[in-house]
């Protein structure tokens, strides 16, 4: 009987779930009520499991239903990924890879492995956007690019999947003018406080409500890493900087270098991975452009 449990099946299961009613369900999937309750009778009965508690106005998951979504959504997604990475494998190279890059990833990394690509793919036009927390997921969700360089955003939406790239170092900095610059030792926390602190927002609402790395009370928000790098050495607030981009300011004495009580040894850093949609993995090329950003040496 378990073999015969379709993905049809599982897909109605999981929509009647996620939308809280079958006729809700229905509606997502183009379907009658008739059908979708039809359909999870079917499955319950070759399941031998009763999924929804089905006494009050709306179904509600029982404790086994619950505990069958999650493995009812890794067999959907796996399917669709297993689709979707034969239709690429069949179509063949693709005719362009798009990439948006978290603007915390280090150009010389970028600009190296861009020039790789070139040499490559010299035929596969390259287009690249660089922006910064949401902004860089959004357009891998709305298939605008294939590949998204994640880090500012720690946590990539569902329907995405990650891998691991490198490790972007991180340091807190101030204009030597600041007063935070004239302190000695690791700052505590109830120092950092008392100053403005300059951090990137997101242009997009995929981390409305969350913030990351925000210490201080006061704060101002920018949306370009540019203007933030400009304003640090204005001597506007302090703030968190990827190491390569303000290496030079701090071997000319035009950034300091600041010690965090909480941050020990160092600014923590930013871990960066190669984000792209579910049901439409990367093709050869964007492969490659992946394995060779894994392969980069990115120091502290």
């Amino acid at each position: 009987m378990l073999d015969g449990v379709s993905l049809d099946q599982l897909r109605t299961f999981i929509a009647a779930a996620d939308e809280g009613s079958f006729s809700a369900a229905g509606r997502k999937l183009r379907r009658a009520q008739s059908v979708v309750s039809q359909t999870m009778a079917n499955l319950e009965g070759q399941l031998r499991v009763t999924l929804f508690d089905r006494s009050a106005r709306y179904p509600v998951l029982t404790d086994a239903g619950k505990a069958l979504l999650g493995e009812a959504k890794t067999v959907v997604h796996g399917m669709d990924s297993f689709k979707a990475r034969a239709r690429t494998l069949s179509e063949g190279l693709e005719p362009e890879l798009s990439v948006a890059v978290d603007v915390m990833f280090p150009m010389s990394v970028l600009t190296a492995a861009v020039g790789a690509f070139k040499e490559q793919f010299p035929t596969t036009p390259l287009r690249m956007y660089v922006e910064a927390l949401g902004a860089v997921v959004q357009p891998v969700l709305d298939g605008v690019c294939q590949i998204g360089i994640v880090g500012s955003l720690p946590v990539v939406p569902e329907g995405t999947r990650s891998e691991p790239l490198a490790q972007v170092p991180m340091v807190t900095v101030v204009a030597p003018s600041h007063p935070l610059a004239s302190l000695t030792g690791p700052l505590r926390s109830t120092e950092m406080e008392r100053h403005v602190q300059l951090v990137l927002t997101d242009r997009t609402t995929l981390s409305a409500g969350r913030s990351y790395g925000v210490l201080a009370a006061q704060v101002w928000r920018l949306a370009d890493l540019g203007a933030k790098h400009a304003f640090l050495k204005a001597g506007f607030g302090w703030g968190h900087m990827p190491r390569e981009m303000v290496q030079q300011d701090l071997d000319g004495g035009t950034l300091v270098q600041l010690s965090l009580a909480i941050h020990q040894p160092s600014t923590p850093s930013i871990a960066m991975h190669a984000a792209y949609r579910s049901d439409a993995p990367p093709g050869p090329a964007g492969r490659w452009f992946i394995a060779r950003l894994q392969e980069a040496n990115i120091s502290a």
